[in-house]
C-alpha cells in the first residue's frame, strides 16, 4: 500500500484533534492513522470511495449473514 504524506495523521493527533483527521479524509477521502511510526488505521470519506457502493441485493446478503452469526445457536435450536 502506498501512502501519501499529505493523508497520514499521527494517534496522538487523532486522539486530540479528531476533527482535524476527519477533515483530512474529507479533503483526501481518506487518512491513514499512524500509531508506533506504522500505519494502523484507515479513515474513509464514504462518500468518495466507490467500496460502498453496493446493489441492494449485496446490502440483503451482508444483513442476512450478520442475522444468522448472531443468531446462530437460535436458528439451530429452532432446526430440531
Amino acid at each position: 500500500m502506498t501512502i501519501d504524506t499529505n493523508k497520514i495523521a499521527t494517534m496522538t493527533e487523532a486522539n486530540q484533534n479528531f476533527s482535524k483527521v476527519a477533515k483530512l479524509a474529507e479533503s483526501n477521502g481518506q487518512a491513514v492513522i499512524f500509531k508506533n511510526n506504522k500505519p494502523k488505521f484507515l479513515i474513509i470519506d464514504v462518500d468518495s470511495n466507490d467500496y460502498f457502493e453496493i446493489t441492494d441485493d449485496e446490502k440483503i446478503d451482508v444483513a442476512a449473514k450478520r442475522i444468522l452469526n448472531r443468531y446462530k445457536p437460535a436458528f439451530k435450536e429452532l432446526a430440531k
